[in-house]
């Protein structure tokens, strides 16, 4: 299972951690853990007044089960402002990450994994935010990284890619 990163808990737990790979424009880190459950804020305490069952054979009410997180990869994607002004050039950037996680997902390691452009690209060399130049830069550039962190969370499967 692969999901999306929502939680600014989650983003903030993993980014604490130290950069486990990176690459000039790049940086990627990885939290072996499944991402926060919901806290269940914007509930009303009303919910214990929906029931018709008797107050003391209930534990909980039906709608305040809580929620069993799947084992999987969760990714998220970091494209500051300060690194890339121009706000389609943000998204694209996140659309390549996104494609880039996607055809690596089966062989990454699971947990929260976020990939972060550290780095700004040259405007003078990629004047289009969708540049050929530019989409086959960043595409390479995750692609070098996102192998190296398979070959560093499974050591079998740099063993074999080669």
């Amino acid at each position: 299972m692969i999901a999306r990163l929502v939680r600014s808990a989650d983003f903030e737990r993993v980014l604490r951690t130290r950069t486990r790979f990176s690459s000039p424009h790049f940086a990627v880190h990885h939290v072996s853990e499944a991402p926060t459950a919901p806290t269940g804020r914007g509930k009303s305490l009303a919910s214990d007044q929906l029931s018709t069952a008797d107050a003391s054979v209930l534990t909980h009410a039906v709608d305040d089960k809580p929620e069993e997180l799947p084992k999987g990869l969760w990714w998220g994607a970091v494209v500051p402002k300060r690194h890339a002004r121009r706000s389609v050039t943000r998204t694209l950037l996140k659309r390549q990450i996104r494609v880039a996680v996607n055809g690596y997902a089966g062989m990454l390691a699971g947990g929260l994994w976020v990939v972060r452009l550290r780095a700004s690209f040259d405007r003078v060399q990629f004047v289009s935010a969708a540049s050929g130049a530019l989409s086959e830069t960043v595409r390479e550039e995750l692609e070098r990284l996102l192998t190296s962190a398979i070959r560093d969370s499974c050591p079998a499967a740099g063993r074999w890619s080669r």
